[in-house]
C-alpha cells in the first residue's frame, strides 16, 4: 500500500501553500455554497480533496449536499469507528463504506470520489480512491438520476464541514468536521480518476498532489485553494462558486498542508482516564477534570537536528512545557513532563525545570496573560533551552539532555502537561502553524513557520519540508 503523507518527506514537486482548519469542539466551522439556477450534471461528477484529521472516534460530515428542509441529501463522513461512509439521496438512498480505518492525526491523505451514474455495472457507478489506489465500496450504491440532488438547482446546496440537511433544517445532529482540508475540487459533468489530481513520487512512491488549475471544472464545479485568508471560501476555478463562511476567519487559514505537514499534538497518546480535550486542529489542549495527568506530545518526534516551537498558556497556574523521550510512559502512568528520565518540563508556577521527577531552579515563572514560552531542542548537541517572551532563560546556559539513542522511543517529542489535580490548565501549541494571530509572524531560516518570536539561529519549525533537509 502506498505511503500516506504523514511525517514522510518530499522535498520537491508542486507545492500546496495553504489549507483550512475546521474545529468541532469550539463551534460549527462550515462553508456553504448556496443554491443556483444552473442544474449541472448529477450523473457525472468528481470530488477531490486532501484531508488531515484532528478529532477521532466521532461522527463527522466532511462534504455534503442537500435540498433545503427535505430528507434528500448526500455526501461523505467519518463514523465513530473512524471509517469513511458515503450517502446518496438521504433516507431514500444508501449508505456505503470503504475498507480501511482512518485514525492517523499526523497524516494527510487524498480522497477522490467519482460518479458515473450511466455505467452499466452498478458497482462501478461510484468509485473511491485513497492516495491513488481504488478502495472497494460495500454494497451497490443508490445513484441519483437526472433529477438527483447533487446539482445546485433551485434548492440544493453544498456544504463543507457539516451535514447539509441538519444545517438547513435545524436537525439536532449537525456532526461537524474537525481537521484540515486542502485542494478541495468539485468537477461537474466529468468522471475523473485520481491521476487528474495527484501522482506517485518517483523517489519515495508517496502519493502527492499535482497542479489542478487547468482542469475543466464544469458550470457547477469549484476549486478551493484557501489562499485568500480574508475569504477562505473563494472559488478559483473561474466559476465564482464562492462559499459563504460560518464561524471561519483568517486564523483558520494555515500553512499545514499535504506538501508541508506540520506537527500538532497527538490525541492518540493520552492517559486512558481523564484525557485532555484537544481542539483547533489539535493545537489547543485543555486539562480534564481531576487531571494531575500528562497531557500530550507532538505527532512528530525527532532524532537529529535543531527544532523550535512555542507554547502559549491560556489559563491555570500548573502547566509543564517541554520535551519527552518516552511519551508512552508518560501517558500510561498519567504523569506530567519531567517525571521520566528523558522528560524535561519547565514549570509555570516557579520557573523550575523537572527531570526524572526531580526539580531544580532554572528561570522565571510565566502566566497565562500573554506569555509565550519558546522551546529550543538541539539534539545534535543534546541540549535544551527555554525562552520566555523571546528572552532565553538560565543566563543562556543550556540543559544537558539524555542522548536520543537511549530514549525508549528513539526520538524526542515536544510535550505539555499539568501538575495539579484540577481542570484549569490550558495551553496552545505552535509548531509554526498557530491558531491565533502573532504580532510579528517570525519564521525560521528556511522561511517556514509563523512564530511570535524569531527562532534561534539554526533552529527550525517542525514540518516535513525542514525534516527532509535537517531531520
Amino acid at each position: 500500500m502506498p505511503s500516506i503523507l504523514g511525517a514522510n518527506t518530499l522535498s520537491s514537486g508542486y507545492d500546496v501553500d495553504n489549507s483550512a482548519r475546521f474545529d468541532q469542539p469550539d463551534g460549527a466551522d462550515t462553508l456553504r455554497l448556496a443554491a443556483a439556477g444552473n442544474d449541472g450534471d448529477p450523473k457525472h461528477w468528481t470530488l477531490s480533496m486532501w484531508i488531515k484529521r484532528s478529532k477521532l472516534a466521532t461522527l463527522q460530515h466532511v462534504w455534503s449536499w442537500s435540498a433545503n428542509n427535505t430528507n434528500a441529501e448526500g455526501g461523505f463522513a467519518f463514523d465513530t469507528n473512524d471509517q469513511i461512509f458515503f450517502i446518496s439521496d438521504g433516507q431514500n438512498g444508501s449508505t456505503n463504506e470503504i475498507d480501511g480505518v482512518f485514525k492517523d492525526p499526523s497524516a494527510w491523505f487524498h480522497l477522490v470520489w467519482a460518479c458515473d451514474a450511466d455505467n452499466g455495472t452498478n458497482a462501478l457507478r461510484w468509485r473511491v480512491y485513497i492516495n491513488g489506489v481504488e478502495r472497494a465500496i460495500t454494497g451497490d450504491p443508490t445513484i441519483q438520476d437526472a433529477n438527483g440532488i447533487i446539482n445546485r438547482g433551485s434548492s440544493q446546496e453544498h456544504w463543507i464541514g457539516g451535514r447539509a440537511r441538519s444545517l438547513n433544517s435545524n436537525v439536532s445532529d449537525a456532526s461537524f468536521f474537525s481537521g484540515y482540508l486542502a485542494e478541495v475540487v468539485f468537477i461537474d459533468d466529468s468522471t475523473l480518476g485520481p491521476t487528474s489530481f495527484g501522482e506517485f513520487d518517483d523517489d519515495t512512491e508517496i502519493w502527492k498532489p499535482i497542479d489542478v488549475s487547468d482542469l475543466t471544472f464544469g458550470a457547477e464545479g469549484y476549486y478551493l485553494d484557501f489562499e485568500n485568508a480574508a475569504e477562505l471560501g473563494t472559488d478559483v476555478s473561474g466559476n465564482s462558486n464562492t462559499f459563504t463562511e460560518s464561524n471561519i476567519s483568517d486564523v483558520h487559514q494555515t500553512t499545514d498542508t499535504c506538501t508541508n505537514n506540520f506537527a500538532t499534538m497527538n490525541p492518540l497518546n493520552v492517559p486512558v482516564a481523564n484525557a485532555p480535550v484537544f481542539s483547533n486542529g489539535n493545537l489547543n489542549l485543555d486539562s480534564a477534570a481531576n487531571a494531575n495527568k500528562f497531557h500530550g506530545s507532538s505527532t512528530i518526534g525527532v532524532s537529529k537536528g535543531k527544532w523550535y516551537m512555542e507554547f502559549k498558556p491560556k489559563s491555570g497556574d500548573y502547566s509543564f512545557l517541554g520535551i519527552t523521550g518516552d511519551p508512552g510512559e508518560d501517558a500510561r502512568n498519567e504523569v506530567n513532563p519531567g517525571y521520566s528520565a528523558t522528560g524535561y518540563g519547565y514549570y509555570q508556577g516557579n520557573g523550575n525545570v523537572s527531570n526524572n521527577n526531580n526539580s531544580s531552579s532554572y528561570g522565571n515563572s510565566y502566566n497565562s496573560s500573554g506569555d509565550i514560552i519558546g522551546v529550543a531542542l538541539n539534539i545534535d548537541d543534546n541540549e535544551l533551552k527555554f525562552y520566555k517572551n523571546g528572552t532565553v532563560q538560565n543566563s543562556d546556559t543550556a540543559i544537558s539532555i539524555t542522548a536520543v539513542a537511549s530514549t525508549p522511543a528513539g526520538a524526542y517529542f515536544f510535550t505539555m502537561g499539568d501538575a495539579a489535580a484540577d481542570s484549569s490548565s490550558k495551553a496552545i501549541a505552535n509548531f509554526g502553524n498557530p491558531d491565533y494571530a502573532n504580532s510579528s509572524s517570525a519564521s525560521d531560516g528556511n522561511g517556514y513557520g509563523d512564530f511570535e518570536h524569531a527562532p534561534p539561529s539554526g533552529f527550525y519549525s517542525l514540518c516535513t519540508k525542514n525534516l527532509a533537509q535537517f531531520g
